[in-house]
């Protein structure tokens, strides 16, 4: 199951970094729209443990459709909307 690039968990994730400013509180470092969120936030939004979190993280950047940047100790993730509608268009086309 967690190999699978699809899932309900990893669609959510794409879902709420699509607006972060609206499902997550602010960070102390980093604005969440221009930086991206960071795991521990995605974690606490799940539900889960953080390495629960990094695994399904880790899927989504080596997929491409996250980048991840650190910025001081801290991973923050944001979508890459130019990958996502590359992999939307090979859908379409049927892969």
């Amino acid at each position: 199951m967690l190999r699978t690039p699809v899932g309900a968990r990893r669609l959510d994730i794409l879902e709420w970094l699509k607006d972060p400013a609206r499902h997550f509180p602010p960070q102390w470092h980093g604005d969440l729209v221009e930086d991206g969120v960071t795991a521990s936030a995605i974690a606490a939004k799940m539900g889960v443990r953080r390495r629960v979190a990094d695994t399904h993280l880790g899927l989504l950047t080596s997929l491409g459709v996250l980048r991840a940047r650190r910025i001081r100790w801290h991973v923050y993730y944001q979508r890459d909307e130019m990958r996502i509608a590359e992999v939307a268009r090979m859908f379409e086309k049927g892969w």
